[in-house]
């Protein structure tokens, strides 16, 4: 939780400053080739996510077109999904950052992330976006 109280504070946590807010704005821009997304590239072989609207940046998944990801969400939302289900996403536009943990194998089995996301988003009542 404190990497992504890191990452969604622009790299800073409290007064110790670990990254740059533009190195953290570069980590999470879309690098795929031609600003694909992960659908047009790639095969979901063990998560539930079909990978539409998602691009790829230094280290994290990002939300470069949500209509196109079904999920509720905002555009530049950033994660990581582990093999047994786990998570953690950025919303900088909502200010929300969420790590969940869990146990749950296969992922592709229930979409339990991304109802957590739904749920998340939907209880968001004061919307910045």
């Amino acid at each position: 939780m404190r990497f992504c109280e890191l990452m969604r504070r622009g790299g800073a946590l409290g007064d110790v400053r670990l990254l740059g807010p533009k190195t953290v704005k570069l980590m999470r821009a879309n690098h795929l080739p031609g600003g694909r997304d992960l659908a047009d590239i790639s095969v979901s072989m063990f998560s539930e996510a079909t990978y539409r609207g998602v691009g790829f940046g230094l280290g994290f998944a990002t939300t470069t077109d949500v209509a196109r990801t079904g999920i509720a969400g905002s555009q530049g939302e950033y994660w990581w999904g582990g093999a047994a289900s786990t998570a953690f996403w950025i919303d900088p536009v909502e200010d929300v950052s969420v790590v969940f943990l869990t146990q749950f194998m296969p992922s592709s089995l229930y979409p339990i992330r991304r109802e957590l996301r739904t749920m998340v988003n939907a209880a968001i009542i004061d919307s910045k976006a």
